[in-house]
């Protein structure tokens, strides 16, 4: 059975042609210390499509950098939609492919999502259902440039996220009494040291620079929850559902913040006080 760390899913950049170091836009921030407009080679480029300063990201002032993850976009563009032909090669493809990086992301996002979703136990009435919609976005990635761009990729993501928010409900429901509903919540900087969110329903939640030291996270779902800045240390994310790399990328952790098994401590985390 497919897993969420399947590499297809994560950003293999040896095998793309640097297409999130082009197509995005970057803004003076603390994730960038340069603006850059969209279509616009980075400074770091290098002439193998490598970055020229990847080992120091985070000092350079290129925060945001290591937190992106194409969930595997960038590759699939590169070797299956434009068959390793890259962007200085054949220019004219350019401006087609740098467009192609937000809805590919989207869709290897969505097959990220349904292939954990496929692995879950709680998930196995939905198991069908849950197949059939991974194979039909795992096609639409395959298809040329121009029907990618003709995608109503909002279309698409309404369906797997009623099927996915089905999952949520049948994995949250081990938690025994009421859960607590704080999708698309505004909790920003909010004080939840130490919290009981065990099950809690955090889809899109704005948990920007929050304290979440020591919260128990346990079975809580976390799907487009915004995590940067927010102070993991010490909490318990285990059995977390739809969390993903680049979101612990963007917070703050240390050796004593539990996480899914599928996932991996983030370099810059501090060690466990």
């Amino acid at each position: 059975m497919p897993q969420p760390t399947d590499p297809a899913l994560r950003a293999d950049c040896g095998a793309c042609f640097g297409l999130c170091c082009v197509a995005l836009t970057f803004s003076v921030s603390a994730d960038f210390p340069v603006a850059k407009k969209a279509g616009e080679p980075c400074r770091h480029l290098g002439t193998g499509f490598g970055c020229g300063i990847h080992d120091d990201l985070r000092p350079r002032g290129y925060a945001g950098c290591t937190v992106y993850d194409c969930f595997g976009a960038g590759q699939k563009i590169s070797q299956h939609t434009f068959g390793g032909r890259d962007w200085r090669e054949a220019p004219e493809s350019a401006g087609q492919m740098f467009a192609l990086l937000p809805v590919m992301r989207q869709l290897q996002e969505m097959l990220r999502h349904l292939t954990e979703a496929t692995t879950l136990p709680q998930a196995r009435p939905l198991r069908a259902d849950l197949a059939r919609e991974l194979a039909a976005t795992e096609r639409l990635t395959l298809g040329d440039a121009d029907s990618l761009l003709a995608l109503d990729v909002a279309a698409h993501r309404q369906g797997v996220s009623v099927l996915l928010a089905r999952t949520s409900e049948l994995v949250r429901a081990q938690v025994p009494g009421k859960r607590k509903n704080r999708r698309g919540a505004d909790l920003f900087g909010a004080r939840l040291k130490g919290a009981d969110l065990r099950g809690t329903d955090l889809r899109g939640a704005y948990l920007i620079a929050a304290d979440l030291r020591g919260a128990d996270l346990r079975l809580a779902d976390l799907i487009g929850a915004d995590l940067r800045d927010a102070d993991l240390r010490g909490a318990d994310l285990t059995g977390a559902i739809f969390l993903t790399q680049p979101q612990l990328q963007a917070a703050k952790g240390d050796a004593a913040t539990r996480l899914p098994g599928s996932l991996v401590r983030p370099a810059h985390w501090q060690p466990a006080h």
